[in-house]
């Protein structure tokens, strides 16, 4: 959300508002005057301040498959944000990438998903959930992206931050991503006060053809012309940068933006006349591409995983922190 200055002055008073509300409604729960319901097993949050994309599906990805490697039985709780049928292109990545190896419950009342899907286990990831605070939570990991400092954020509706600054306080855990893309992020890190803080970056596992079963490659044919309706385009256009990859021309969709035939043909149609010889999108894009095939141009997709350098410190810290069992009161 990028609203001229002029605009974001107009709706200052209801982001005040707006801080208020949510300020208030956290009070409640910290208090207890509101009483969170609990789901046996331990519960993480993986969330954030903002609207637009910090990263917390790869996170979800990431987290989920180390605890699988370490024997634990993982459920994934979500609301499906603009899905259907108890589905969503964040979803549908999230289950390709676990391969049937975790639960999920979808829908609004994360508790009642929850309970469905309590007998057996053991560590249930809430999915979006810093904002959910119904649900009680053994674990509070909050993502902040590098390239956008909340500093410099409005709080809605004049800006992207769904909360003021001071909710990240409520964390356990904070995860600085795509710091790859900002150096001058980093020496900012360590001021943030009272929780542990980690760097993360996303890497790059390789491109695959957008048909079944095609296998990640290396390589991509190039030169390309990318697209994404994600909520931080630029990061994938400047991943693709990074990545040396060769790009002559760009377009961006909205969020979670499901795409047509004639969309797909006017992309084709726009990336022949940049010269490119094939398309490049994300992986959350292609779950709302669907079936849709283009005949005379490759459709690839770069395939990326999240990085934590220092994993295993981040690992002893989560799992001394749910052997603690401190629940988070809001």
């Amino acid at each position: 959300m990028n609203l001229p200055l002029a605009i974001r002055r107009l709706l200052w008073a209801l982001s005040v508002l707006y801080a208020g509300a949510m300020s208030l409604r956290a009070s409640f729960y910290a208090r207890g005057w509101i009483k969170q319901k609990r789901l046996q097993g331990s519960v993480i949050s993986i969330g954030n301040l903002t609207v637009g994309g910090t990263g917390k599906t790869p996170m979800v990805i990431w987290l989920a498959e180390r605890f699988l490697s370490e024997g634990k039985r993982v459920a994934v709780l979500s609301r499906g944000y603009r899905g259907q049928g108890n589905t969503s292109d964040e979803i549908e990545l999230m289950k390709s990438r676990l391969q049937g190896r975790v639960v999920f419950g979808v829908g609004k009342d994360r508790y009642a998903e929850g309970k469905r899907l309590e007998s057996g286990v053991d560590v249930f990831i809430m999915d979006d959930g810093f904002q959910h605070l119904a649900l009680g939570r053994d674990l509070d990991i909050v993502l902040v992206d590098a390239t956008r400092p909340l500093v410099r954020e409005w709080v809605l509706p004049a800006g992207r931050l769904r909360e003021s600054c001071s909710a990240i306080n409520r964390a356990d855990v904070v995860i600085f991503t795509r710091t790859e893309e900002s150096v001058k992020a980093l020496p900012v890190i360590p001021k943030v006060p009272r929780m542990t803080i980690y760097p993360a970056k996303m890497s790059l596992i390789g491109f695959r053809e957008h048909r079944p079963e095609a296998r990640v490659q290396g390589s991509c044919v190039e030169p390309v012309f990318a697209f994404a309706g994600i909520g931080n385009p630029d990061a994938f256009f400047a991943n693709l940068k990074r990545w040396n990859v060769r790009v002559v021309g760009r377009r961006t969709f909205r969020d979670h933006h499901c795409y047509t035939n004639r969309e797909i043909e006017g992309l084709s149609a726009a990336a022949r006349r940049a010269g490119a010889r094939a398309l490049m999108t994300t992986e959350k894009d292609a779950q709302n591409i669907g079936s849709v095939v283009v005949p005379d141009l490759p459709l690839q997709i770069a395939v990326i995983s999240m990085e934590i350098p220092d994993e295993e410190r981040l690992m002893r810290d989560i799992r001394e922190r749910l052997k603690m069992g401190s629940g988070v009161a809001a």
